[in-house]
């Protein structure tokens, strides 16, 4: 059965401030890390040892996922760092390089490899992307998304023959100049042979150094044309987008957590809600620890995490909250995320604690 690689070591800047404490494998849905989702869907094709380069806040995503065993999988990883004036920093050696490492370290990578990265969710048939590599005897496939033609600009589009061969990539490139619109879902099978054209000990990158070696070499490399969901979160405006989905129901196993009280009701453990005053319109999730006070509106989808307290006669739409964010009485937060630290709009605007020039009243339920 194949093995599995999850590039986890980048440091998720485009969806800052989400990422300013977490690596951005951690940024939790549904109360759940992205890659834990990843994991679950790997087992489900019983693929079972996987590999997880690390770099930035490398110990969160160590201390929640440990050796695997909670999955059934085995989980290992690769810290990517130097020493630089005497303390320990991370610097990743880019997608390819740090397979490579991985690679010089152990030969891990010794049967055919799916290659995802750990920030998008999917429900891809894993079984059937390996049967079509192996059957068109690829050296390295890149599993595609058609999207529309006015997306092109925010992807890496592949060019491919008839037989799925490809030709060129476009990175990024205006609808007008795009000569295709399969876009490269970051999701790939690569047999070991690969790695041998990835030189050692430097940083190299698969999508800007490895995909143009293999077109140049005309080595059997393809894309196939899958259709399945492929959530990706970017930016800050997509991991909105997505939460929102996602409690709407639209996304496929992806389920509520708590107990439903009522239609579109979910709560967690120990909640405090003061039911005869307040107005809560689904799809909401309330994590256990939460306090809603009197005279609170909620609309949903929202998203509670744990340990939040919304005070009286405030209002909360479309938002999402992580752990411990209080709303001051009368505050309305509306098409957010909501940290105790900052806020941030759905097109990425961050506001932090203590501006004050914001009307937004907000703080930790802490304390």
């Amino acid at each position: 059965m194949a093995k599995a690689m999850i590039l986890a070591a980048g440091q998720g800047t485009r969806v800052r401030p989400l990422t300013k404490n977490m690596p951005k494998p951690m940024v939790p849905i549904l109360g759940k890390p992205v890659m834990e989702y990843i994991i679950e869907h790997l087992k489900q094709y019983g693929i079972t040892e996987i590999m997880v380069n690390v770099a930035f806040n490398h110990w969160k995503i160590e201390n929640y996922f440990g050796d695997g065993r909670r999955w059934g999988v085995k989980i290992g990883y690769s810290y990517e760092g130097a020493r630089e004036h005497g303390e320990i920093v991370p610097r990743p050696c880019g997608s390819a390089g740090g397979m490579k490492r991985i690679q010089d370290f152990s030969g891990f990578f010794d049967d055919t490899t799916i290659v995802l990265c750990g920030d998008a969710i999917i429900d891809l048939d894993i079984s059937a992307a390996l049967f079509e590599h192996k059957t068109k005897k690829a050296m390295a496939s890149v599993v595609t998304l058609e999207v529309p033609l006015d997306q092109v600009k925010n992807y890496g589009i592949v060019v491919s023959d008839k037989q799925g061969q490809i030709t060129s990539f476009q990175e990024k490139p205006a609808p007008e100049k795009a000569l295709s619109r399969l876009a490269s879902t970051g999701i790939y099978i690569f047999e070991p042979a690969v790695l041998e054209l990835v030189p050692s000990g430097q940083e190299f990158d698969i999508g800007s150094q490895l995909f143009p070696l293999l077109v140049e070499k005309k080595l059997p490399f393809f894309a196939q044309n899958r259709h399945f969901n492929w959530i990706d979160i970017g930016r800050v405006s997509d991991y909105w987008a997505v939460s929102l989905r996602v409690l709407r129901g639209e996304v496929a196993q992806m389920d509520m957590p708590g107990t439903e009280v009522r239609p579109g009701v979910w709560v967690g453990l120990n909640t405090r809600i003061d039911w005869d005053t307040v107005k809560i319109e689904g799809p909401v999730y309330i994590g256990s620890g939460s306090c809603i006070e009197s005279g609170v509106s909620i609309e949903g989808p929202a998203w509670l995490g744990n340990g939040c307290c919304l005070r009286k006669n405030s209002t909360l739409r479309h938002s999402v909250l992580f752990d411990y964010t209080r709303l001051s009485e009368n505050a309305v937060f509306e098409d957010v995320i909501a940290s105790p630290l900052y806020v941030v709009d759905k097109n990425g605007k961050t506001t932090y604690q203590g501006d004050e020039t914001t009307p937004l009243r907000w703080g930790d339920a802490r304390a």
